[in-house]
């Protein structure tokens, strides 16, 4: 056992950790003061249950031998509970509890960031279930779709071996799916009261931190996705750096053209859109793609956030615009960047590999985004049905955070006493 990658990975895993409190922060800060509590909790509270279930049943379903050999979700009982894993096996090359919570983590990252849809008006009970159920028939499926690649005497995905896309890190299985998943949420949840004003985040210095701890969190997400510490992951960490930076370029430079300004939102969003675009891409391009792809990000994302106002749909905090849009951006320029010279040994059309790498790529996101939001859609739709998926409207205007929590993220009350009434008398 290799005791280097093993301590990468132990730390891989402690940055991917960091994008949940992280994420809980960016959307925290976005969000009215009547809503950050209840924003956090989502967060935390969707990514506790999916890690829950990933032991019980999702390691089993998303890398478990494929049903039937079909690539389509892996045998849910052949790990199940996971007692089978906890002996030393001396011929690994690292240990399966570590890979097994490594991938544990991106699922609760991605159940997490489907909640940006629900923003200050979805039940919270309601918000769980829903959490549970997704992550059980999509999250899973579409994750072993991706993710789990063929070995000895066992049956991966369909899209990791007989498509053949790549997927660096999670493209399609995160971003993509995460990002439509919330289209379809947002569509059945409805609008907020009073949507359609402009977007007044309470707190931007949250903004920016959690930010910044998703950008460092990124990186244990990417470069630790090479599983070893070696050339691969640096070539991976260097990419994710160069094309963070480029996408915050570009959407400054897009806010300033049309609107006279660079705002600390659209930094922060900039920055998130291009970790989303390179993220399936950091392994198969090089630096000089990567600050391409990057910068795209940024520019196409600062542009698509806007069709939320076009179509009417309610994604106050832009999943769809970032992490739908961004990922897609991110898989298909592959196509065109894509260089034999980095880990993934593929040419894309820019270095003479024709056009059938952009044509796989493009099935493989045309796939997981038609599945994700037909099946998002219809768990939503039931539990509106059913169990109803909305707070009253007085509670909404009133904040959630009261009605959900029964607690204020800042005391309108606090203590005003004096330095002078908090001296002791002699």
């Amino acid at each position: 056992m290799d005791t280097g990658n093993t301590a990468w990975l132990l730390t891989s895993s402690a940055l991917v950790a960091l994008m949940i409190p992280g994420l809980a922060l960016f959307y925290g800060g976005m969000v009215s003061s009547k809503r950050i509590l209840n924003m956090m909790m989502m967060c935390f509270g969707g990514a506790s249950l999916v890690a829950v279930l990933w032991v019980i049943f999702g390691y089993s379903a998303t890398f478990g031998d494929s049903l039937g050999s079909l690539g389509l979700l892996g045998d849910p009982l052949e790990f199940f509970g996971l007692e089978t894993i906890l002996a030393d096996d001396p011929d690994a090359a690292l240990p399966l509890a570590l890979f097994i919570v490594f991938q544990l983590l991106f699922a609760g990252v991605t159940t997490a960031l489907v909640a940006g849809a629900a923003a200050g008006r979805m039940k919270f009970g309601a918000w769980l279930l829903f959490a549970g159920i997704w992550a059980a028939l999509v999250y899973f499926p579409v994750a072993h779709w991706v993710f789990a690649f063929d070995g000895d005497s066992v049956v991966g995905g369909w899209i990791a071996n007989d498509l053949g896309a790549i997927d660096f890190a999670g493209g399609t299985a995160v971003h993509m799916n995460a990002g439509v998943a919330a289209l379809a949420l947002a569509i059945v949840l409805g609008r907020s009261k009073g949507w359609g004003g402009p977007l007044k985040p309470h707190n931007r210095p949250l903004v920016l931190v959690g930010a910044g701890l998703l950008w460092v969190g990124w990186y244990g997400f990417n470069a630790g996705s090479a599983l070893s510490a070696g050339n691969a992951a640096s070539v991976v960490f260097l990419n994710t750096t160069v094309a963070a930076c480029a996408g915050l370029l570009g959407w400054a430079l897009v806010d300033r053209l049309r609107h006279g300004s660079v705002t600390s939102l659209g930094a922060a969003s900039g920055l998130i859109s291009a970790l989303v675009a390179i993220t399936p891409a950091c392994g198969a391009v090089s630096p000089m793609g990567a600050i391409a792809i990057g910068a795209i990000a940024g520019i196409v994302c600062c542009l698509a956030v806007e069709w939320k106002f076009t179509l009417g749909y309610d994604d106050s905090l832009d999943v769809v615009g970032v992490h739908m849009v961004g990922g897609l951006v991110g898989t298909l320029l592959i196509g065109f960047f894509a260089t034999d010279a980095a880990p993934n040994g593929r040419n894309g059309l820019f270095y003479g590999g024709g056009i059938e790498l952009l044509g796989i790529q493009a099935l493989a996101a045309g796939a997981v985004l038609l599945y994700s939001f037909v099946v998002t859609w219809l768990i939503a739709k039931v539990l509106d049905l059913t169990i109803g998926l909305r707070i009253p409207e007085k509670d909404e205007v009133d904040g959630i955070d009261r009605h959900a929590h029964a607690e204020d993220a800042y005391d309108d009350h606090a203590d005003s006493s004096t330095a002078a009434d908090l001296v002791s008398a002699p």
